[in-house]
């Protein structure tokens, strides 16, 4: 997905730009401190926490994600584009590749909210596959002003789904091990 030059106030607020900027330039990480140096990433925060079985508690007035997913995103993936809670990053792609010139904020803030969820699903967090976002990212773009509160640093360093865990520190033992 194109870095719209729109998004950069919502990325800022999320506490994200810096890492959008760098793409996909990765850098060892031999302490916790450099996601903060090196990503850009903030350390010190809210926990990044929640899963789909309690989207309940996130869901203002208790509905359906895909209907939270659609009134977020303007639009719902078809269903040969999902798997369970997990959204092909094609279909991200190719619906949310290019924000329209002369778009509304509306429709800005639509577009960053698909970007910030590639970034997280993509980035910090990719699935096994490497191919799919999960929508558990959205109570966080729900509220993009809040999401420069949270500790994105710390979670991507210890998170279980963490391309940075998984793919550029070597051995790192399990927390438990510590």
């Amino acid at each position: 997905m194109v870095l719209d030059d729109r998004y950069v106030p919502y990325l800022q607020m999320a506490g994200l730009y810096h890492l959008a900027r760098l793409n996909d330039r990765w850098f060892r990480l031999d302490e916790a401190l450099d996601v903060a140096y090196q990503l850009g990433l903030p350390v010190d925060g809210r926990y990044v926490s929640g899963c789909l079985s309690e989207f309940h508690i996130y869901i203002e007035g208790g509905r359906p994600a895909w209907v939270w997913f659609e009134e977020l995103l303007g639009v719902v993936p078809p269903p040969s584009q999902v798997q369970k809670y997990a959204v092909n990053c094609s279909w991200f792609q190719e619906t949310f590749g290019e924000c329209p010139e002369g778009a509304d904020e509306d429709t800005v803030c639509r577009y960053a909210r698909a970007y910030i969820m590639m970034l997280l699903g993509t980035q910090l967090f990719a699935d096994k596959s490497g191919n799919r976002v999960h929508i558990r990212w959205l109570p966080f773009v729900a509220r993009l002003e809040e999401m420069g509160t949270y500790s994105w640093g710390s979670a991507s360093w210890q998170g279980p789904g963490s391309r940075l865990a998984r793919r550029k520190v070597a051995r790192i033992p399990p927390v438990s091990a510590v």
